[in-house]
């Protein structure tokens, strides 16, 4: 397997950076610092194995030294949680309350699933302050605005924005260059959180995953991500009414336009969503990872492998 390049850190505004890490495939997400003139700072996620996550902080060291006034959770997978343990015991580590709820319920079954990395050590740490809505943090001069806008990626997406400087920091409710995977969110819940990301008209975009999007970038991104998820709503529609598996629908599927978009094999895992909710299921029912897992190397004809 290929060494992926190493992660960047890149200023996209005043005192505000986008942790980068190429390819942006699994468990290589994208992580963000918050910067205010005093110095303090916000780190927004963290990363997957130990030896990303100290290099992720000595990164953030090198910016500014001390510990995080806070670390914000944009959701419960493993690539944006497992480095909450190396936090300070004065560090609140904040998400919304379905993203805890989910965190103890899933535990570190990501890196098990996952094959390929070195983890290291890794340790269960979920959110110490959850909330239900919205949550306004305040870093000295900086406003940093925590929104609710799940279920679509998971149950519990925040996203994070700042109005100052109008950067958005969107969690994997946005993929640059990866099908999103809705299997722990919604499909129907989907639209409607890209919906509101639009609303923001963010002037900078990070995603979960992927390049940064910045200018016309992020409305070209986001209508692609509208248009698959109304394709992926056509194609489960088909096959539920007509009584067919949703492996077997995925394995039928010509990707077409998306068919250049990393980790294909999340096809069929949102094609389980959308039968689930179109058997009534409520928006945001948990379905287990590990359940879908066989039908997604089953697509992908082999192990799911992850180079970080």
């Amino acid at each position: 397997m290929s060494r992926v390049p190493d992660p960047e850190m890149q200023k996209i505004g005043d005192g505000v950076y986008a942790y980068v890490q190429p390819d942006g495939g699994w468990m290589l997400n994208n992580t963000g610092v918050v910067v205010a003139e005093d110095g303090g700072h916000v780190l927004v996620d963290t990363t997957s194995t130990e030896a990303r996550n100290r290099a992720l902080l000595a990164a953030v060291d090198r910016l500014h030294s001390g510990p995080p006034q806070a670390l914000v959770n944009t959701h419960h997978h493993g690539d944006h949680t497992f480095g909450n343990w190396l936090m300070p015991a004065e560090t609140p580590i904040m998400g919304h309350l379905l993203c805890r709820e989910d965190l103890v319920h899933s535990g570190l079954i990501a890196a098990q699933v996952l094959t390929g990395p070195d983890y290291g050590h890794i340790e269960l740490r979920p959110p110490t302050v959850t909330f239900a809505d919205t949550l306004t943090l305040h870093l000295a001069d900086r406003q940093l605005d925590l929104r609710h806008v799940g279920p679509a990626h998971t149950r519990g997406d925040v996203v994070v924005w700042l109005p100052d400087s109008r950067v958005l920091f969107a969690g994997d409710v946005v993929f640059n260059g990866g099908q999103p995977l809705l299997l722990e969110g919604s499909l129907a819940g989907y639209s409607p959180a890209l919906a509101a990301i639009r609303a923001l008209e963010p002037e900078v975009l990070v995603p979960g995953h992927g390049p940064v999007c910045r200018g016309d970038d992020i409305p070209r991104v986001l209508d692609d991500l509208t248009a698959y998820a109304s394709f992926v709503d056509a194609l489960a529609r088909d096959g539920h009414a007509a009584g067919r598996p949703p492996l077997e629908v995925a394995k039928a599927t010509d990707l077409a336009i998306f068919a250049d978009w990393q980790e294909g094999e999340r096809l069929v895992a949102n094609i389980h969503r959308a039968y689930s909710e179109l058997a009534g299921e409520p928006l945001g029912s948990r379905l287990d990872l590990v359940t879908v897992w066989p039908d997604m190397m089953a697509l992908r004809g082999g192990p799911i492998r992850s180079r970080a």
